[in-house]
């Protein structure tokens, strides 16, 4: 796949209209089985599908995710 709007219209369809029913940061295993030292969070759609940030495309690391929420700006990796 190549291209903004191919990738835009491939997120549109795994994501529009979904709910998300859980939220949890990764078991340590779960961020070993990635090659991390830390944990992020985990967004779990009605779908099943889970969601969590990486540092990059290669997922050499985990990501925070940031808001724009007042009260809660940053999600944050667990250390």
């Amino acid at each position: 796949m190549s291209g903004e709007q191919e990738w835009t219209e491939a997120a549109c369809r795994a994501l529009e209209g979904r709910t998300i029913v859980r939220v949890y940061y990764m078991a340590p295993a779960e961020a070993e089985d990635c090659g991390w030292g830390c944990r992020s969070v985990v967004l779990q759609l009605d779908n099943g599908l889970l969601i969590w940030p990486s540092c990059d495309d290669e997922g050499n690391g985990p990501g925070a995710l940031f808001t724009s929420l007042a009260a809660l700006p940053c999600i944050p990796v667990m250390h």
